[in-house]
């Protein structure tokens, strides 16, 4: 598999004169289309990528799956994220692609706050679909960024750079969240469809030999990526999928204690924990008193 270890590696494999920035560079695609190559094996980037490709249709394999390009949209990969393996690679060429390496943010409180948007670990089915107003921001934003790499670069760019980075990310949190509210109907029935796999989960007592579920076990059965599922269910509901899981594992040991006999210490294990104490703290937490205190509210 291709590694691109720096932005000369990608203007290299695209057919592009090197970046006249070592560690940033934007692309116009518009501009360079009739010159640009598409690599068609896959291939891992060392830097960040951010990406519009407009409605222009085609393919483009992204991690394990394809990314359909009908709808267009805006993309963000990470750094160690598989790309590559068009397919009509011609037809997905992007507006604007802009390459950020990691180095470019050494110095700069973006260093660290670039990993905690959740966005640069979406699936490629859970692009950035920008309405028109939205896209111009974002176009906006990218030809400051192109203006300011292609005017003679000085002491002062870098920074001019990084603000407009960071106004980057702060308009595509806002939008992603415009997204997951408009969205409702998908929203609506993932919701539904977390109950029934929460609920089928403990009511199988797959927890007894699986242990609790895990983040990654829901994204993995609802087909998308564990950062998507907990952003849009903190959108929706104000919990995140983590607390999604510990309520409908409370709910579920309040009704054995309450309709059974069964020792506390046997629920624990039923519901997936290794040891009971883990279980009874979790419990005490949630509901401000202990496993026993709760049963015995219903006896007496």
């Amino acid at each position: 598999m291709l590694r691109f270890n720096t932005l000369s590696d990608a203007h290299r494999a695209l057919g592009l004169p090197l970046p006249k920035h070592p560690l940033i560079s934007m692309i116009n695609g518009s501009s360079v289309r009739s010159e640009l190559l598409q690599p068609t094996d896959q291939h891992v980037l060392s830097f960040y990528k951010v990406s519009y490709k407009p409605k222009l249709g085609g393919k483009i394999k992204y991690g394990q799956g394809y990314y359909d390009f009908d709808e267009g949209g805006l993309l963000f990969a990470s750094p160690g994220q598989v790309i590559g393996g068009t397919e009509n690679e011609d037809s997905v060429c992007s507006e604007y692609t802009l390459l950020i390496h990691p180095d470019f943010f050494l110095g700069f409180s973006l260093a660290k706050k670039i990993s905690q948007y959740g966005f640069f670990s979406y699936a490629t089915n859970e692009t950035l679909h920008l309405s028109e107003s939205e896209k111009n921001t974002i176009m906006a934003i990218f030809k400051i960024m192109e203006e300011e790499l292609n005017s003679r670069l000085d002491d002062v760019s870098h920074d001019v750079l990084i603000s407009q980075i960071e106004l980057l990310m702060n308009y595509a949190n806002r939008f992603y969240k415009r997204q997951f509210i408009t969205r409702k109907i998908v929203s609506h029935d993932l919701l539904q469809r977390l109950e029934e796999l929460l609920t089928g989960y403990f009511n199988n007592e797959l927890a007894l030999n699986k242990g609790i579920p895990t983040v990654q076990y829901l994204a993995d059965n609802l087909h998308m990526s564990a950062s998507y599922l907990s952003d849009m269910l903190r959108e929706l509901t104000g919990q995140n999928a983590q607390q999604h899981i510990h309520d409908k594992l409370i709910e579920t040991a309040k009704e054995k204690l309450s309709t059974t006999t069964l020792p506390v210490s046997e629920i624990a294990y039923i519901l997936g924990f290794q040891h009971p104490q883990s279980f009874s703290k979790l419990f005490k937490i949630k509901t401000n008193l202990s496993p026993l205190d709760f049963r015995r509210s219903f006896t007496a």
